[in-house]
């Protein structure tokens, strides 16, 4: 077990390796949140950053907490990406300029137009739970929803859901694979095949551009030189990636909630317009992004603890929208909170570019669910809950409702 990942002393304990620890971190949170930034030492220096303020300094510090970084092992990803720069992976001006070509598909103009669509597909995917005399969320609604939608959007077929769904599944659960052993070979398969579905569809794309996303890539790809070839690709696999995986996860741990919660339920069921609100609290208090990395490049000191230069920042985004000193009793589920301030999809400049489309989908899922099932509760409140996924990202593997 690298040192960097776990720390088995009496005051708290943090491996994300540990299925047990990824089931339910947010005990192992507590400890962090009620003192400054813990330095774990190893291969390099890790500090884990828990407390709201200090998530929020070090996310807006862009000049010093760097996005790019030295690999390290134990932080080791199946490079979907093919070593090409994304939003994600990097900083300004590289990042600035990959962000700027896609930022207008995701204006408040361009989601609002997406709403039709979006409840038609959540529609017919609640038709087909009612036919099966069942609902199980992951399976019939939060699963396919989210990657249906970003497909319209990529112009490829929403047919082709449960490749892209599987192929996905099998990228994202390669980050449990402990340091220094192989990542699975099913990760690496899935990894190619994605590589080659979306290669060949920017290929169709060139020769026939379109309305979709992928055609406006290639134009300022090829009108520019904006884009490099790796980069249009890579553009595209993580629209996809981080496109379907947040929102599925929102949908499933927001669901999930409700379920534990009746009279929350109720109270959404009676008056919707707490709907807004009710995503803010879903997001806070099981967010689908549990943390985030960063790179100190220089020495700095966040919340009275000194981080050294060339050290890896495990930034827990999960634990700040749980910080007692910045929410009142943050472990409650409460729809009437104003939780407009969590951070679950980040801060600074990479601020998640399609938190306004995860919250349509979430808040169209969720109230298409409730409006259909009037009776929708947990069909077994007690079972054991098994997660997919990372540690980084939390979702449910299943979550079976009762509708009768």
């Amino acid at each position: 077990m690298s040192q960097n990942f776990a720390e088995t002393a009496p005051q708290f304990y943090f491996n994300p390796f540990d299925p047990a620890f990824r089931a339910n971190p947010y005990p192992h949170y507590k400890p962090l949140l009620a003192g400054p930034p813990r330095i774990l030492t190893g291969s390099m220096p890790l500090a884990l950053i828990a407390r709201y303020d200090d998530v929020i300094t070090t996310l807006r510090d862009h000049d010093r907490f760097s996005s790019v970084g030295p690999q390290v092992p134990g932080t080791e990803r199946i490079d979907v990406f093919g070593g090409a720069r994304t939003m994600l992976f990097s900083d300004p001006p590289i990042h600035t300029r990959l962000r700027r070509l896609v930022t207008r598909d995701f204006t408040p103009r361009r989601i609002r137009e997406l709403e039709p669509g979006i409840r038609e597909i959540a529609s017919e995917l609640i038709d087909k739970a009612v036919s099966r005399g069942e609902f199980e969320v992951m399976r019939d609604l939060a699963n396919p929803l989210p990657v249906m939608v970003i497909s319209q959007m990529l112009g490829v077929p929403a047919t082709d859901y449960e490749k892209f769904k599987h192929w996905s599944d099998e990228v994202i659960s390669a980050g449990n694979t402990l340091p220094g052993t192989p990542f699975p070979e099913s990760a690496i398969a899935a990894r190619n095949a994605l590589r080659e579905y979306f290669s060949i569809e920017i290929a169709k794309r060139r020769a026939a551009p379109g309305p979709d996303l992928v055609s406006a890539l290639i134009a300022a790809h090829e009108d520019a030189e904006a884009l490099s070839a790796e980069e249009l690709l890579a553009f595209v696999l993580l629209l996809l990636l981080a496109g379907n995986e947040t929102t599925t996860n929102l949908i499933g741990n927001g669901l999930l909630a409700l379920g534990r919660d009746p009279d929350q339920m109720e109270k959404l069921r009676a008056n919707p317009s707490l709907m807004p609100a009710a995503i803010d609290e879903m997001l806070r208090y099981d967010g689908p992004v549990q943390a985030t990395g960063r790179f100190a490049k220089t020495a700095v000191n966040v919340g009275g603890t000194e981080i050294p230069a060339n050290s890896l920042a495990f930034v827990i985004l999960a634990a700040a929208n749980r910080d007692p000193s910045h929410y009142r009793n943050p472990e409650v589920f409460d729809i009437s909170r104003d939780a407009s301030d969590h951070i679950a999809f980040g801060e600074g400049i990479h601020f998640c570019l399609g938190s306004a489309l995860a919250r349509l989908e979430g808040s169209i899922a969720i109230g298409a669910a409730l409006e259909r099932f009037p009776r929708l509760r947990l069909a077994k409140p007690s079972a054991e809950l098994k997660y997919k996924g990372s540690f980084t990202l939390r979702g449910l593997d299943s979550l079976a409702m009762a509708t009768h």
